[in-house]
């Protein structure tokens, strides 16, 4: 359940295999790339952490906006943006600002009417702290999303962590992302490869891609 009760006809949660692995460029990505079909595209990002010498203008939050033409206020409340380079229920903890839970975060996502696809990032890796119990997983399980898009860098390392990931997210359909993918790279072809073949997942390697997988899906979750 989120705010008011409402739900998209498909709903969609951003994750990453760490930080810095580009959810939110590929979550913008994603939103332009349904907006070009026409389709109404909101995004929430939940809760929000970050160095206080930022330039704000490049905050997840206000990036998200700019995809979506929405206010960065209504993609990340203004009570869970916090100025200190940690995870959230950490960087809440050294503002001295109360607590919070992933029920907490859930409850405060408010979607627009007749929104045909809710993009909702998070923060981090997939078991980064977001709030004080829990986690993206943690997430999953209140938002029974019908499609997990995992973002990870395509170098060096990257089928350990995908592995770890897709295992902690089995419940849901994922699609994985191999965000900054070189085609002359024979590592980055390789591990696409790997995860391919071996692994039988489903593996992209920009936003666009996700497309089909994501439109063919129903709201329900099923095929």
């Amino acid at each position: 359940m989120t705010g008011e009760g409402l739900r998209p006809e498909r709903l969609v949660l951003v994750t990453g295999t760490g930080t810095e692995v580009g959810k939110t460029w590929i979550g913008c990505r994603l939103a332009v790339a349904l907006c070009d079909r026409d389709l109404t595209v909101a995004a929430r990002k939940p809760v929000q952490s970050y160095d206080p010498d930022d330039d704000l203008a490049g905050s997840d939050a206000v990036l998200l906006a700019r995809a979506t033409d929405e206010t960065p206020e209504a993609v990340c409340p203004p009570h869970r943006w916090y100025p200190v380079a940690m995870a959230p229920p950490m960087a809440a903890a050294v503002l001295g600002r109360p607590g919070f839970t992933i029920a907490d975060l859930v409850t405060e996502i408010v979607w627009p009417r007749g929104t045909d696809v809710g993009l909702v990032e998070a923060a981090g890796g997939v078991r980064s702290p977001l709030a004080e119990d829990g986690d993206s997983v943690t997430l999953a399980e209140q938002l029974e999303p019908d499609l997990v898009v995992l973002v990870a860098d395509a170098g060096l390392g990257v089928i350990n962590v995908v592995r770890l990931a897709v295992a902690a997210l089995r419940p849901w359909p994922t699609t994985v992302v191999l965000n900054r993918y070189d085609g002359l790279s024979d590592l980055h072809r390789r591990n696409w490869a790997w995860l391919v073949e071996r692994d039988h997942l489903d593996v992209t390697i920009s936003a666009e891609q996700v497309l089909p997988t994501l439109l063919a899906r129903r709201a329900d979750g099923s095929p």
